[in-house]
């Protein structure tokens, strides 16, 4: 507060950078993911808000439209894995960050993979601004479930991720959950930090009553990407178990991936075809909170992940939460859900009737996960963010 009592004017002068892509189109920029929405959320604490990332030159439209940050387009390449695609890119991509850095205070540098995020960070140290380093997911398990077999690429990503611990040791950096955090406990400093999407308006209210378990339909929710990493052909399997307990159950799975076909294939091997719907990437302002709160328990069948906004929106939608216990899940889940080992369709099957069956456990979970979501809204992960942010600057 200034000595008038009026609010200080925010003096953050920041740029972000992740490895995601953006199209612009009539001036705008669109972005693919909607972790966008999460660095637009920063944009009250900063005077100056730049997002850097990857242009992607094919006409039409990404989900998020960028609002308030101004974006900075970086050369294109279709993946990260790419590694010629990748290495081709940085001579220019080097050039726009060097000169974006000249009205800037601090860079946050999400990585450790491409390459050019560790490149960054150097830039900034070499032209004195604060670096601040961001880590979103553990890079080798990713690419040990993403790229089985592919061993030059999983030794390319031990590499990175030794290069951004040792960064780390030199600079503050943000990890999303807790099992990141001690992977960087040798960092400089360290901001434990959910990317939440939550905001305050969106946590349910009342107490849940709405949501029967008497009725002649159950539906069991997931959502996320249908990649190699999620696991989501485990969903078909599990479907098959609970229906055989429950006949009740059907299955909603809204997102979309690579192994789309696959798991609509599997359900049908299953027999449970007619018990799946796919619908496809549904919006959170546009039908996902519905679903939410239409469903009757949340499944989470990841086998890795650091914290899952899908938690933590399930958890403001007082939905119950059955998830696998990998990376960060555990210390977002615990005492507020269930988990279960990954790949194990009987446990988690198990956990699902085991929630049905006793209202009381299910209560217990869902007031527990209530408090958490409340705990960690997007106004509340911002502010903790910039708060760090400022502090380095």
């Amino acid at each position: 507060m200034t000595r008038s009592g009026a609010t200080a004017a925010p003096s953050l002068r920041l740029a972000v950078y992740c490895d995601f892509s953006y199209r612009v189109t009539d001036g705008a920029a669109y972005a693919e993911l909607p972790f966008s929405l999460f660095v637009e959320g920063l944009a009250p604490h900063c005077e100056r808000l730049v997002v850097l990332g990857r242009l992607d030159p094919t006409p039409g439209q990404f989900p998020f439209k960028l609002r308030t940050a101004e974006f900075v387009g970086l050369p294109y390449y279709g993946s990260g894995a790419d590694l010629a695609a990748v290495l081709r890119a940085v001579p220019a991509a080097a050039r726009r960050f060097w000169r974006v850095l000249d009205d800037l205070d601090v860079v946050w540098i999400l990585g450790p993979n491409p390459p050019q995020a560790l490149l960054f960070a150097l830039l900034g140290l070499l032209r004195r601004k604060k670096v601040v380093l961001g880590v979103r997911q553990n890079l080798p398990e990713l690419i040990r479930h993403r790229r089985p077999g592919s061993h030059g690429v999983l030794a390319a990503a031990y590499l990175l991720e030794w290069a951004f611990r040792a960064t780390a040791r030199l600079v503050p950096v943000v990890v999303v959950g807790p099992d990141l955090a001690r992977r960087y406990r040798g960092a400089r400093s360290v901001l434990n930090l959910y990317v939440s999407l939550l905001r305050a308006t969106d946590l349910a209210a009342g107490d849940g009553e709405a949501r029967s378990y008497d009725g002649d339909t159950l539906v069991m929710l997931s959502v996320g990407r249908l990649d190699p990493e999620k696991n989501p052909l485990l969903l078909a399997d599990v479907l098959c178990r609970v229906v055989r307990q429950d006949p009740r159950w059907r299955l909603e799975v809204c997102g979309d991936g690579p192994l789309a076909g696959a798991l609509a294939e599997r359900a049908e091997q299953l027999g449970v075809a007619d018990r799946f719907v796919n619908l496809g990437y549904v919006p959170i302002d546009a039908g996902l909170w519905d679903r939410y709160r239409a469903a009757h328990v949340l499944v989470h069948v990841s086998l890795t992940e650091g914290v899952p906004q899908v938690i933590l929106e399930a958890f403001a939608a007082r939905l119950p939460v059955v998830a696998t216990d990998v990376g960060g899940v555990a210390d977002v889940v615990a005492d507020r859900g269930l988990l279960v080992p990954p790949s194990d369709p009987d446990a988690m099957a198990g956990a699902v009737a085991r929630l049905i069956a006793d209202p009381a456990l299910r209560d217990r979970l869902v007031e527990a996960a209530g408090r958490a979501a409340a705990d960690h809204t997007m106004e509340a992960e911002c502010a903790r963010l910039a708060g760090f942010l400022s502090m380095n600057s």
